[in-house]
């Protein structure tokens, strides 16, 4: 059975899509492979084709059960024998696939990571061992990952018991550093790397600046419009999810879908969306919906992303039939001051996390078999420092950073133990990279470059030619649907003039430098100096590049600016009518007034005339 044979005889399709065949081939040669390949450019068929001809069974291990449900539901439809095993299944259904297995019955087995975590599942497994072994949204592996899971970390202790059957882990966002990080942790052999396909050619994205409290009527403004549905909104709590729901339904077909629902609850809806009973669905940005419908004509963020490859994931989604598709961001810098509120509480500080490992018994023993006498029951710890922690959820949250950085010895019984490893490095390293990663979709969402080509060079695509897209709010502003510009204000032309004259006399500086050197004492925020800077680099008229220092082991990211010489004797005038601005949320109260307000007591008006975001974030901004 050849792999051309298959494809079409059994999946149906005439041809592969572009680089599929080399990474299918590869597989059904037995080699390790890391692909990385957008969402929708047709990973899946690269393990599920090469399974099907090596024969055996194919073991798929995914994080997401919504995603696993409906590639198990499409290979049972293309007559495949495929089962899957995760918590939502019963027992007793569970016991039956565990026979399917091992009786050679399946074609294809789905589990979630963490059963192979449960005594006996992984023995179980290597009785009859699989032909190949696809690791799914292998990024989770990752530490670096924008989706970390501490279950996927011990994969590259439990794969060994299921060699020498081959490994493929795929993704559809990794950074450089996250696919060495998965090679290093699945203990891939002599690995093959595909890093392909990033560009989108027919997603039209747009960044817009907008209030809280303007972007459910923005939502239903967009989807007015027929030609805009099917659509996804991601919300970025299940609160806001329900909310902006309820306000679709009184006008289209809409539900709400996060992992507070039931999971009954969830399939219905995922069904119904599928099949185009549902046309929207509001979804929480931090649960995986895992949904492969082609037709998804738009892509709404109603908040800022927490990092620029789980945009990347999300935007995905969208237009995977290959037809135009618009894709949204609507945020405000009190987006950022919530990411950062979630990022102090998911990273506690370091001090933090060291008064809870010394406060652990030091291990006596071998970790593997520690002597009971060095052991703490968990909620005995709790119960001796939970005084340090706001309340049981930050208790356990800082218990699993300690565990999965190695700090911590723990048995099966539920009792724990100092591991006597130095964690504080490795924990460090990752709570700066969470911060970096803040750092970088901010960056995105303020950038003055095609939006595509930002995302192709994020990945490091190296087989992009870097064109520009056309289509987004930065290479055609005309089409875009939210963004407005204007002109500039008198006010603002004044600085604009110094900001050139100042560059006229210096090759090129940090915007740093800039705001201090072009615009000292005036009346005039940083924030608004940079919003000014953003609309000459747009213009062509100032070009901006990125550079970085070291400062205390810390790499310190910022902007150097230099003049467009085609602009350097060019009259105001000119550089005025060249310069378009974006409206944006501004606050209109400054910084030492809202000090002195109660939070979330006073609203002011924005520059388009709606309410701005609550006081509570504008100070804050």
């Amino acid at each position: 059975m050849n792999l051309q044979t298959t494809l079409q005889e059994k999946f149906g399709f005439e041809e592969f899509r572009p680089y599929q065949q080399e990474v299918c081939e590869l597989a059904v040669a037995g080699r390790d492979l890391l692909l990385v390949m957008p969402t929708g450019a047709g990973k899946s068929l690269c393990y599920q084709l090469p399974g099907i001809v090596r024969g055996g069974t194919t073991l798929v291990i995914s994080p997401l059960v919504a995603l696993m449900e409906d590639q198990v539901y499409k290979l049972k439809k293309q007559g495949f024998r495929a089962e899957r095993i995760h918590a939502g299944r019963d027992r007793a259904a569970s016991r039956v696939v565990c026979v399917d297995y091992l009786q050679g019955q399946l074609d294809y087995l789905f589990i979630a990571p963490e059963r192979l975590a449960v005594p006996g599942f992984l023995e179980m497994l290597a009785k009859r061992k699989p032909s190949l072994i696809a690791v799914d949204e292998a990024h989770c592996i990752s530490e670096w990952g924008h989706d970390f899971r501490p279950e996927y970390r011990m994969l590259g202790q439990r794969l060994p018991e299921l060699r020498p059957s081959p490994v493929i882990a795929l993704t559809a966002t990794a950074t450089v550093k996250v696919q060495d990080d998965i090679v290093t942790q699945l203990g891939l052999k002599q690995e093959v790397r595909s890093i392909h396909g990033f560009r989108r050619s027919n997603l039209a994205l747009e960044i817009v600046e907008l209030n809280p409290s303007e972007r459910t009527d923005a939502v239903a403004e967009i989807l007015q419009s027929p030609e805009r549905l099917p659509a996804i909104i991601y919300a970025p709590t299940r609160k806001d999810a329900e909310e902006q729901a309820k306000a679709l339904k009184t006008w289209t077909k809409a539900e709400a879908y996060h992992a507070g629902l039931a999971s009954e609850t969830r399939e219905r809806i995922q069904a119904q969306f599928l099949e185009d009973k549902i046309q929207v669905i509001v979804a929480t940005i931090a649960f995986g919906m895992g949904i492969d419908k082609p037709n998804i004509r738009t892509v709404l963020h109603t908040a800022l992303p927490s990092s620029v490859e789980g945009y990347y994931q999300e935007i995905g989604r969208a237009g995977r039939d290959g037809k135009p598709s618009r894709v949204i961001l609507m945020h405000s810098y009190a987006d950022r001051r919530t990411h950062e509120f979630f990022t102090n509480r998911d990273y506690p500080e370091t001090e933090l996390l060291k008064k809870l490992y010394l406060a652990l018994p030091p291990l006596l023993g071998p970790a593997n078999n520690p002597l009971k006498s060095s052991l703490l029951a968990k909620d005995v710890l709790q119960s001796q420092v939970g005084h340090f922690f706001k309340d049981e959820l930050a208790f356990e949250n800082a218990f699993q950073k300690l565990r999965i950085h190695g700090a911590i010895v723990l048995n099966g019984d539920g009792e724990v133990a100092r591991s006597g490893r130095d964690w504080m490095k490795s924990y460090e390293a990752q709570r700066m990279h969470r911060v970096r990663q803040l750092e970088q979709i901010a960056r995105f969402a303020e950038s003055h470059q095609c939006r595509m080509v930002h995302l192709i060079k994020h990945f490091g695509d190296q087989e992009d030619g870097g064109r520009t897209c056309g289509l987004c709010d930065v290479c055609d502003p005309v089409n875009s649907l939210l963004k407005k510009e204007r002109e500039l204000s008198n006010d603002e032309k004044r600085y604009v003039e110094r900001i050139v004259a100042v560059l006229r006399e210096i090759d090129e500086m940090s915007t740093g430098k800039l705001f201090q050197a072009a615009l000292a004492g005036v009346p005039i925020e940083r924030r608004d100096f940079e919003y000014l800077v953003s609309g000459l680099a747009r213009a062509e008229i100032v070009r901006l590049r990125e550079d970085a220092f070291e400062k205390d082991g810390k790499v310190i990211n910022y902007m150097r600016a230099s003049l467009n010489q085609m602009w350097a004797d060019s009259p105001s005038s000119s550089l005025f009518a060249a310069i378009k601005l974006n409206h944006r949320v501004r606050s209109g109260v400054k910084k030492k007034t809202v000090r002195k307000k109660s939070a979330g007591s006073v609203r002011k008006r924005s520059s388009t005339g709606k309410k701005s975001v609550s006081e509570r974030f504008r100070n804050e901004s």
